[in-house]
């Protein structure tokens, strides 16, 4: 199914961005340990940090996207990400790398990075027809999976061979060839009306999350959505303390332990699309929803040696098959239940949310690991997941919105032309 050349240079520019973070993955904390010397809760504080303190300066950035045309944002964001990453390995070349600059970095990025997501869902809500959206949502999420797949393994080559700067430049790289991207595409754009001379106010900070909050349906994807992923991003650093640790399992199998389970993703991403065609979306979100909140458990079973290594391989594997499906379904359910002048907002605030929830938890798991171990924690996010499920939308809330998605998914896109 064609969507067009701009949403081509879209892609494109999402597809480019992503491999270089995914090449990058793991590089900070590397040049924190080996080059700055940190200690463990240095490294933590890194990455609970840098999640935390860039989605409170994303919140005002949500108004300001929604107010402005899109196009010129992603491609500022993208500056911005450019010229902070690119900054990193200057200053290790020239002796002056510090630990408080990798922590302003990692927090101008993921706010800049929050405010690229924001705008680029609502320029894809206008770019492309309502009902060729979960298409277009399946490609953006195969994509990244298989960034995920690809992406490390070719940046622990390049750190062996050349060092963790490297990859880190790879990464400042991609974020100048997205903004080049975002420049080639043509036509129109969109924004939100602002009456003249208008000031910013407290209630446009929060209208994104007031505007959640009073669609039902939306309430429930968005809370499913926000504790699945903070649960699940919770067990990552453990995992890696039992395995890397406790297990002592060599950092070539770890890396494959998590990079052939994203293959799912692109698999899950391809088949969510003729899955909703034959058993229509809202069965297929919630059969997906439901075996991506079962499937985390088997990591309870993880044991040392390479039946442990096969399990992770087999449990991860499944669940991101789970997530490939069900991601694209969500994604376009909510940019279908959001007008056009609040997708900006909505999308600053489901951003800001994960991160601030993935923050949390990953701080609460690292916690409890110390008490009960990383096995029984990685068991007790396992037992949580179990009741996510049942904070996804309803039958009949889901079968009144298939009736109407198709009109209203082309009145939503068609408003702002």
């Amino acid at each position: 199914m064609k969507l067009g050349s701009g949403f081509g240079w879209l892609w494109t520019a999402y597809a480019v961005s992503t491999y270089g973070t995914w090449t990058a993955f793991g590089a900070f904390p590397l040049l924190a340990v080996r080059v700055l010397h940190s200690s463990a809760f240095a490294v933590s504080l890194l990455e609970a940090a840098g999640l935390a303190v860039a989605a409170v300066v994303a919140i005002p950035l949500g108004p300001w996207v929604a107010h402005r045309p899109k196009r010129p944002v992603m491609v500022a964001t993208d500056l911005s990400r450019f010229v902070a990453t690119a900054s990193v390995p200057v200053a290790y070349l020239l002796g002056v790398l510090t630990y408080g600059q990798l922590l302003v970095v990692a927090v101008v990025c993921g706010a800049a990075g929050i405010a690229f997501g924001a705008a680029s869902g609502a320029y894809l809500k206008h770019l492309v027809p309502g009902e060729r959206l979960l298409v277009a949502n399946a490609r953006f999420e195969g994509t990244s999976w298989v960034a995920t797949a690809v992406g490390p393994p070719v940046g622990g080559a390049l750190v062996g061979l050349l060092g963790p700067v490297v990859t880190v430049a790879a990464d400042a790289l991609s974020y100048l060839l997205s903004a080049f991207a975002v420049r080639r595409i043509r036509g129109d754009d969109v924004a939100a009306p602002r009456a003249a001379g208008a000031r910013l106010t407290g209630a446009d900070l929060v209208r994104g999350w007031r505007f959640i909050r009073h669609d039902r349906v939306l309430r429930r994807l968005f809370l499913n959505s926000v504790l699945v992923g903070g649960l699940i991003m919770a067990t990552a650093p453990l995992l890696a303390v039992l395995l890397l640790g406790d297990y002592h399992l060599p950092a070539w199998q770890y890396g494959l332990a998590f990079g052939v389970p994203a293959l799912g993703g692109l698999v899950g991403a391809r088949l969510s699309a003729p899955l909703v065609r034959r058993h229509g979306r809202h069965r297929v979100m919630i059969v997906s929803g439901w075996l991506r909140a079962v499937f985390p458990l088997g990591l309870t079973f993880v044991g040392p040696g390479v039946s442990g290594l096969l399990t992770v391989i087999v449990v991860e594997a499944l669940l991101i098959t789970c997530m490939g499906v069900f991601n694209p379904i969500h994604a376009t359910e909510r940019l279908r239940r959001t007008p056009p002048d609040h997708a900006a907002q909505v999308l600053t605030a489901w951003s800001v949310s994960s991160r601030l929830t993935q923050a949390v938890l990953m701080l609460a798991g690292g916690v409890l690991a110390t008490r009960v171990g990383p096995l029984a924690a990685i068991t007790v996010s396992g037992v949580l997941l179990l009741a996510t499920p049942l904070l996804l939308p309803r039958a009949e809330a889901g079968r009144r919105r298939e009736a109407d998605a198709a009109p209203e998914g082309q009145r939503a896109v068609g408003a702002p032309r």
